[in-house]
């Protein structure tokens, strides 16, 4: 009996921070889905990835990392999480979310069939202001974002396939380093 309490209250205490997280994913989109040229590629897109937060910090030796979700036609497939390390002049932390789009299939199966990685950038985020342009060796992606997470706006073009967007949430980063995202995947 007591056993069957603790899980109900459990349980019953869970239901808050799933929906919460749920909303989490929901917020991003409309972030996105209302700052420009992300919103009317997310409206044409085969799929995209979804991030809600990327924690990001380093002195010398950095490192990034967040979870989020993959969807196809607007139907979660999966989840995902992407780790990066990069190398060179870099102080400081930040929050940003991040949306990956995919023109059309080949490209989200690209990114969903084992490790994807993208490569090279380099970006500077301030406070919650951000401009940042990406050079992928591997995928290739394009972006420029500007403003916080209230009047973000952003202009961008798909490159083999892919575009990614991010919006800074907060934090100070000086950056000129050099490395890469990695993602994985698990299906639902």
């Amino acid at each position: 009996m007591l056993k069957r309490l603790i899980l109900t209250l459990t349980v019953l205490l869970m239901l808050p921070i799933s929906a919460a997280r749920a909303d989490e994913y929901m917020d991003t989109l409309n972030l996105f889905k209302n700052a420009g040229a992300s919103g009317s590629l997310l409206h044409s897109a085969y799929g995209y990835a979804v991030f809600p937060k990327i924690g990001k910090g380093g002195v010398g030796i950095g490192g990034a990392h967040g979870k989020g979700r993959v969807y196809e036609k607007g139907k979660r497939i999966g989840d995902t999480s992407m780790t990066q390390v990069t190398v060179g002049f870099q102080l400081g932390g930040q929050v940003y979310s991040e949306l990956i789009l995919f023109k059309d299939e080949r490209a989200l199966k690209e990114f969903i069939n084992g490790n994807f990685e993208f490569g090279a950038d380099a970006n500077a985020i301030a406070i919650t202001a951000a401009a940042g342009a990406q050079a992928g060796t591997t995928g290739g992606t394009s972006t420029n974002v500007s403003g916080g997470k209230k009047d973000a706006k952003t202009t961008g073009a798909y490159r083999k396939g892919m575009a990614v967007f991010t919006v800074a949430k907060g934090g100070l980063m000086y950056e000129a380093s050099v490395g890469g995202q990695k993602f994985s995947y698990t299906p639902r």
